[in-house]
């Protein structure tokens, strides 16, 4: 099989702001997979978790060096193909995976949702991201994405801001008044609280119908998460904690779900396994993205009848995502008939 790799850049149409940092673009790298006259598609989206980093320049030499030791191999070899990817940093592998899947699908000339007896049915709605600003801006930019997306059903609010838990109340009081009665309402610290904040945000959040929290201690405190767990009745789940399905029984039993990314993972194969894993640890499942394209969200929309809670928004706060893919549907993101992932290239991508 032959490899190909393009960087193309995409920009962010509100800049969005965590615990760790602001982010406006992005520079991604398109991987396509040729063999048999078909053509399997994946992304790599570099990322940046507590101490672990990947980056488009790391990406993009890691691919480019492994791309003359994949042409001996065919994409359905799969078992012979996987101790090769495993060398690979997780987004890299991401990338590869996922247009091994697409190649699949088109392959069998089946959607992968269908591919693996999936249920569109079951898709929740997506959430979309209002992140740490101003009380006033951050209502402006639920403004934005109501009229965005008429149909809205969730929302994640990001805190764990460094202004500390009156900035975090302040903002999360003006959203909600403006939030509609029936919206999903759920919060991501980023690991942004210790655990004397988390404790205490997690029951003032409680009070006010939040759903879920997702990372509220940094993965160093990981150790403190049954404390925490055993304070307050609200669901947490854990994003930066969690990579892999290792990960998944490490955590089990002081937290009450796992957000799984596709960069993180390492690709739809591990998505799977992580999921398995959850469930029959008891674990509840979201699925999240870093800047990814539609390419990269759309592969989690195959997966999405599978999940609890989705957020898969990133490719919704594009100007410029030179990807179509899944559809927004009643607030759903739902992915097509077509087979493999059901992508078409929009516009040359840029650098």
């Amino acid at each position: 099989m032959q490899i190909s790799i393009t960087p193309f850049t995409v920009h962010k149409r509100v800049a969005l702001t965590i615990s760790r940092g602001t982010s406006a673009q992005s520079t991604n790298l398109w991987v396509r997979v040729q063999a048999d006259g078909i053509e399997g598609w994946g992304e790599a989206t570099a990322f940046s978790v507590g101490t672990h980093r990947e980056t488009t320049e790391q990406l993009m030499a890691e691919l480019t060096a492994l791309t003359p030791q994949l042409t001996d191999f065919h994409p359905l070899e799969r078992q012979r193909l996987a101790p090769v990817l495993a060398k690979l940093s997780t987004a890299a592998r991401a990338a590869l995976d996922v247009a091994l899947h697409d190649w699949l699908g088109k392959q069998a000339q089946l959607p992968l949702w269908q591919l693996w007896g999936l249920d569109r049915d079951r898709i929740g709605p997506t959430a979309v991201t209002v992140g740490i600003n101003s009380p006033a801006k951050a209502v402006r930019r639920l403004q934005q994405w109501q009229a965005q997306l008429p149909d809205l059903q969730s929302v994640k609010i990001k805190l764990g801001s460094p202004a500390g838990l009156q900035a975090d109340q302040a903002m999360m009081t003006a959203l909600l008044t403006e939030i509609p009665a029936g919206i999903k309402v759920s919060i991501d610290a980023n690991g942004g609280w210790d655990l004397a904040m988390a404790i205490a945000m997690a029951d003032w959040l409680a009070a006010r119908g939040v759903t879920y929290l997702e990372q509220p201690l940094p993965a160093a405190l990981d150790a403190q998460l049954g404390q925490l767990s055993a304070r307050s009745r609200l669901p947490k789940f854990v994003d930066e904690s969690c990579f892999t399905a290792v990960d998944v029984v490490r955590l089990a039993g002081q937290v009450n779900g796992i957000n799984i990314k596709l960069m993180k993972a390492g690709g739809l194969s591990e998505a799977l396994r992580m999921i398995h894993t959850a469930r029959a640890c008891g674990l509840d499942i979201m699925f999240g993205c870093y800047s990814d394209s539609a390419i990269s969200n759309t592969a989690l929309a195959h997966l999405a009848p599978l999940a609890d809670h989705l957020d898969l928004d990133s490719h919704l706060n594009l100007t410029d995502d030179p990807f179509h893919g899944a559809t927004m549907q009643a607030g759903c993101l739902i992915p097509q008939d077509a087979p493999g992932l059901g992508l078409s290239h929009l516009a040359l991508p840029h650098c």
